[in-house]
């Protein structure tokens, strides 16, 4: 019978897990619109390179610094209201109060005076009991006066008063952080050296608060997320190999190592996948966030081995074996297999270099003894 052949070779041989992957910013930077309001300026274009601290975009922020205004307004009352609970009251209060306890404590003590010199006066008969009552009822009088501005001056405010009043200024400072918030808000600056890479607003279009506005990110390094399928996950293992490629540059490849291996299997559309990362050195820029890239796995290699053409391995109760070709005959030979991958397997033992390998003819199956020739 007629057979194809292969010849048992000498060279490297890898394993690997080909699968497909998203390239994203490592560290990214997305501008949101603080309120409603007008994009009043785009100064940057998608694909350029900023520095930090540089202006982006401008938002009319002329209502919210109008509410910061008001804000500091009403920041500005509240101190002044919790300055007044401090003080005992207004300056003009304190020194109108301070002059009613002068003038109080000065009756007071001319009450007193009377008082005692009816008192002798009575003791001497030159005055009635019914002139010291009297003199009694009006210091009394007097001194409950006095008692009520010395209240007035130490307990002026009541404890539900003061709380009120701290509310109030509380309430009044966060308005103010707020509106200041926002108006640092309408001027969007770049928080790190990056590259500009979305722009979804136009100048002049009105926005609604939480709006994307920007994107932007450091494109130096870039993660590749790769998703693998669920067969091959148990296959990863962290600092392997990753080769990444892109349809639009093709011959070009960024090499890294896997960082993390899947902790999980989940859905991902018709596929249960795991996810794994790998950090990629991008200092050209060329890969962009959000592309599909292929992603290669090297899972292992050997070099300087004994390889086979893949398609030339039969298998016999879980036992590997091929039809070896010896004086124009077919011979069963057991093998050993180390590695492999889609086209060829690594032969640790069963065959030598130079062996010849029958490979499966189209019209009738191989047989152990057959006689055999040689086709191209």
């Amino acid at each position: 019978m007629k057979v194809r052949v292969a010849t048992v070779q000498r060279g490297p041989i890898r394993s690997v897990v080909s699968t497909n992957g998203k390239v994203e910013p490592l560290q990214n930077f997305e501008a949101h619109a603080p309120l409603p309001t007008t994009v009043k300026q785009i100064l940057v274009k998608e694909g350029d390179h900023v520095h930090k601290g540089q202006l982006l975009i401008q938002l009319d922020d002329a209502d919210v610094r109008s509410q910061a205004a008001r804000a500091q307004a009403q920041v500005k009352a509240a101190q002044a209201d919790e300055a007044t609970i401090k003080n005992k009251g207004t300056q003009e209060e304190v020194i109108t109060l301070n002059a009613q306890l002068e003038k109080a404590q000065s009756a007071v003590d001319v009450l007193q005076r009377n008082l005692d010199a009816l008192k002798r006066l009575l003791q001497q008969g030159a005055a009635s009991a019914g002139e010291v009552r009297a003199a009694q009822d009006r210091l009394q009088s007097a001194q409950a006066d006095l008692t009520l501005l010395q209240q007035k001056k130490s307990d002026r405010y009541s404890q539900p008063e003061v709380a009120k009043i701290q509310a109030q200024g509380d309430e009044a400072q966060a308005a103010y952080d707020a509106a200041q918030n926002s108006v640092s808000k309408s001027n969007v600056r770049a928080p790190f050296e990056g590259v500009v890479y979305s722009i979804p607003v136009k100048q002049g279009a009105f926005v609604q608060a939480g709006e994307l506005l920007l994107q932007a990110a450091d494109l130096s390094h870039v993660l590749v997320r790769a998703f693998v399928d669920e067969p091959d996950v148990g296959r990863l293992q962290g600092g392997q190999r990753v080769e990444i490629t892109w349809d639009a540059l093709p011959g070009r490849t960024w090499t890294g190592s896997v960082s993390t291996v899947p902790a999980a299997v989940k859905p991902h559309g018709s596929r249960n996948v795991g996810e794994t990362t790998c950090t990629i050195d991008n200092h050209d820029f060329r890969l962009l966030p959000n592309i599909n890239v292929g992603v290669t796995i090297l899972v292992a290699e050997h070099d300087n081995v004994l390889t086979l053409q893949r398609d030339a391995l039969r298998t016999d109760d879980s036992k590997p074996y091929v039809f070896q070709i010896v004086d124009d005959h077919l011979k069963q030979q057991p093998v050993e297999i180390a590695l492999q991958n889609l086209t060829r397997v690594e032969l640790a033992g069963g065959l030598t270099e130079g062996a010849k390998v029958a490979l499966p003819a189209e019209d009738k199956p191989l047989v152990h003894g057959a006689l055999v020739k040689i086709v191209p």
